[in-house]
């Protein structure tokens, strides 16, 4: 099978598999006032608070249902933000819904809002949202710890802005790294994307420019991308890259889910490089996590 081929047949499956996700529908959704509360005898419940009074609070719970609790017996009270109820389940939010795998979608951290993303133990970055269309982060590889001196550190300013509310969103920035201990100077590279659809149901087009020292490169690389949530605590995730180098063009694709395991995502993937030169199949695992730092309302 040849190359082009080969292209067609690995999109044409994406799509359909989006396709079908995307045709879920989903139910009316609720605004809940949830909140977990730890008791001084180490339980936590976590529900929606139903009656409150300066004796005790009333909440509904996912699995044990109404209960009822003194607030002489309560240790902490946290707000929860984010979560909806639908179907008769709680929702939880994204952990990263600005992000795929790894590419950056058109939505933007809210004020307040942050993460920290670990991939594959090495690969560390934190984000947090400094206006609600202005967000930074800052990451790093720290091969110093294997006795390495080279040590990547990068910084990804990033600006969103909603052309329409929930519906469509432009997100544009930079990755702009350097190897501490070695004379690379300045690398990385601009990107801009284009977001249509929800935070939990989405797609996006992007693309980005490469450039160091050297120069820029001939060619940007283009990234097509879409999320879906599939249940409660679940979302299907495809995010790839069509990059030409050297009169070559090849692709990227990825496929696989992220898991809320509570409040924390558990990012997972296959990576199948697809290039005219290549004759074997490889499929390379990813492997993720987030754990929210912030408030978060989506």
């Amino acid at each position: 099978m040849d190359f082009m081929k080969r292209l067609i047949i690995s999109f044409t499956v994406l799509l359909m598999i989006i396709g079908g996700l995307s045709a879920q529908e989903t139910t009316a959704v609720d605004s809940l006032h949830l909140v977990k509360i730890e008791t001084k005898d180490g339980n936590t419940f976590v529900g929606e608070v139903t009656e409150e009074t300066d004796g005790f609070i009333v909440l509904s719970t996912e699995k044990m249902g109404r209960i009822t609790i003194q607030k002489q017996d309560i240790r902490t009270r946290t707000e929860l933000h984010g979560i909806r109820k639908e179907k008769g389940e709680f929702w939880m939010p994204n952990p990263q819904s600005t992000r795929y795998f790894w590419a950056p979608n058109g939505y933007g951290l809210q004020k307040g809002e942050a993460y920290f993303q670990n991939i594959w133990v090495f690969y560390n970055q934190i984000s947090w949202g400094l206006t609600d269309h202005f967000s930074m982060s800052t990451g790093m590889i720290p091969l110093f710890l294997l006795g390495g001196t080279a040590t990547p550190i990068w910084v990804v300013p990033k600006f969103s802005f909603p052309v329409k509310e929930n519906s469509l969103n432009i997100g544009t920035g930079a990755f702009l790294g350097t190897i501490l201990g070695e004379d690379t100077g300045v690398f990385g590279l601009l990107f801009g994307t284009a977001t249509i659809g929800s935070p939990d149901k989405n797609f996006s087009l992007g693309l980005a420019q490469g450039f160091s020292t050297e120069g820029w490169m001939d060619v940007p690389i283009f990234n097509f991308s879409g999320m879906v949530r599939t249940g409660p605590r679940g979302y299907f995730i495809t995010e790839n890259y069509l990059i030409s180098a050297e009169g070559e063009t090849g692709v990227m694709i990825s496929a696989g889910g992220r898991s809320i395991i509570r409040s924390i995502g558990l990012d997972y993937s296959l990576w199948i490089p697809v290039f005219p030169e290549m004759d074997t199949f490889i499929a390379l695992p990813f492997l993720g996590v987030t754990v929210p730092l912030g408030k978060r309302n989506r």
